[in-house]
């Protein structure tokens, strides 16, 4: 049985009470593959609408990407706006803005409407790691104050950035106030529990073996099997050998964090005074806050094959120390890693495998927000709403050079170039 990694999150989750393991063959409406944001959200806003779901995890809710990340909810996409304007021109790239933008109020409503207790707290800045990424923060300030009607942001100099970041690393940045900091975890247990409230069944240590390409479809696991009009695949970086026409369009990736121990009062004022979370500008980001017990929680490194470093808090900790060399001498009680997906846009992929069978997936470092959003969206479509839904089904989703097979080492090479030019 796996149960949740050895983490921070793991160790203040508000529940660990698990769900049944699928041991029978029942009927559905919709049967969702995976417990993380997008399964989770799908399924929340399905039952809402009076549909029989069937939700089934291989491990445990929260177990993959949703319950290990930073903990930052961003508004927009994971291209900037003058980006996506001359990927797609003006309008296109206004409804993907505003996409965004609902995504994050979307997820800040559950957590009001639930009363979800996940530590919601607004504030995220972006720190530049070289000088010219500081223009080009103060120039995206500019252009989403004045075209986008965005108000929230504002520029930081580095006197200003140095103060609320408690470093003189960086040579300023932008503080978003649309922005929040949560504990992931926390957030995809009171989804689950919000779900399994309106009337969905939710199945842990589930693994899907296959599904028929039929109607209604046959998902089967090792234990049981659901018989459903509907299937929603939600599975991200796990997706595995289950469904090859979208395999090689997402990559999985590994990302880690650790968790220092309680720092004093005076020490965790000393490094975020406003209490605010942070990512850098660097290829490779790094990302880190404090956690309501005054731990911080930093996440660097990556790598790009199935194993992880031997030792994650070593590995992480020197990312953190070339930002706060100071805590040399602080313990790291925990250091965790886990996998999302990337795609070569940066933009979900977002679609329809069969009339009866949707996906979503590659978040590329967004998917609080974006993979509530796409759950949303696949309800919206199940129920016959179509519009919204293909805005994002009709992004471009290229297949990743050498599909499943070569993709590593094709990535690898990229990421080894964009490595060097964060060094530089």
């Amino acid at each position: 049985m796996l149960d949740h990694v050895d983490s921070y999150y793991a160790a203040t989750a508000n529940s660990n009470r698990p769900y049944p393991q699928l041991r029978d063959a029942v009927r559905a409406d919709v049967c969702v593959v995976g417990g993380g944001y997008t399964g989770l959200s799908g399924a929340l806003h399905l039952a809402e609408r009076g549909y029989d779901v069937v939700l089934l995890e291989a491990a445990r809710v929260g177990w993959g990407a949703s319950g290990r990340n930073g903990g930052e909810l961003f508004n927009g996409q994971r291209k900037s706006q003058d980006e996506l304007e001359r990927m797609f021109g003006r309008e296109q790239a206004r409804r993907l803005w505003d996409f965004g933008l609902e995504a994050v109020d979307l997820v800040c409503d559950r957590i009001r409407r639930h009363n979800i207790a996940c530590d919601l707290k607004p504030g995220v800045a972006l720190a530049a790691a070289k000088a010219s990424h500081a223009e080009s923060l103060r120039r995206r300030v500019d252009k989403l104050r004045d075209e986008y009607g965005y108000n929230r942001l504002r520029y930081l100099d580095r006197e200003e950035t140095r103060y609320l970041l408690g470093t003189n690393r960086f040579h300023g940045g932008n503080l978003d106030t649309g922005c929040y900091q949560l504990h992931p975890l926390n957030l995809a247990l009171g989804l689950a529990g919000a779900a399994t409230r309106a009337g969905a069944r939710i199945f842990e240590q589930s693994v899907v073996k296959d599904y028929s390409r039929s109607d209604p479809s046959l998902v089967r696991t090792d234990t049981g099997e659901v018989r459903a009009r509907y299937v929603m695949l939600a599975c991200d970086g796990y997706l595995g050998g289950l469904e090859p026409r979208i395999a090689a369009k997402a990559l999985p990736i590994n990302n880690f964090m650790l968790a220092t121990e309680p720092l004093s009062e005076v020490a965790a004022k000393a490094l975020l005074p406003e209490d605010i979370a942070v990512s850098d500008t660097k290829f490779v980001v790094n990302y880190w806050r404090l956690s309501q017990d005054r731990r911080l929680l930093f996440g660097g490194g990556e790598n790009y094959s199935p194993r992880y470093p031997r030792d994650i808090r070593r590995f992480v900790r020197k990312f953190m120390l070339r930002v706060y060399p100071r805590l040399a001498g602080v313990r790291i009680d925990y250091g965790w890693g886990g996998t999302l997906a990337v795609t070569l846009k940066r933009l979900p992929h977002i679609g329809r495998l069969e009339p009866n069978v949707y996906f979503a997936q590659g978040y590329s470092g967004q998917g609080i927000a974006l993979a509530n959003l796409a759950g949303k969206l696949i309800a919206e479509v199940i129920s016959g709403t179509a519009e919204r839904f293909d805005v994002l089904a009709r992004l471009p989703a290229p297949t990743f050079p050498g599909g499943t097979l070569l993709r590593y080492p094709a990535l690898v090479l990229g990421m080894l170039y964009y490595s060097l030019l964060d060094k530089l």
